[in-house]
């Protein structure tokens, strides 16, 4: 989908094609995400007016529908649970510790260098 939107995506189009992506940059533009400070996001909200380089807006009502879901899934706590369980007990694969350590291996070329866990020496006065 985003190699079709390539070379003609124009996000103020969505902005304009959208009331509700309209009234969420209204609101922010208003300071209404800032305590009132309606600078703080405008580098943002410039950006994704202007070029939107990972075509964000495009993907603003697919955000919608997923998080509807999310919202259906967390109010079924039982199921809530059952996923939250499944989803931890299937991620030790992708553990931080193991990206680290293949980062280490292949990317950085570095070796471990243990550590002795235990209590740290007190520090004695001069």
């Amino acid at each position: 989908e985003i190699a079709q939107l390539h070379g003609h995506y124009r996000p103020w189009e969505w902005i304009a094609a959208d009331p509700l992506l309209a009234e969420v940059f209204a609101l922010i533009e208003r300071g209404h995400f800032s305590q009132g400070d309606m600078d703080r996001f405008r580098p943002l909200s410039d950006q994704l007016r202007g070029s939107d380089p990972f075509f964000v807006l495009a993907d603003f009502a697919s955000y919608l529908q997923a998080q509807a879901r999310v919202s259906a899934t967390w109010a079924d706590r039982r199921r809530w649970h059952q996923m939250a369980l499944l989803n931890t007990a299937r991620s030790g694969f992708f553990s931080s510790d193991r990206a680290i350590g293949a980062y280490a291996e292949r990317i950085w070329d570095v070796t471990p260098s243990p550590v002795a866990l235990g209590a740290a020496p007190m520090p004695t006065d001069p």
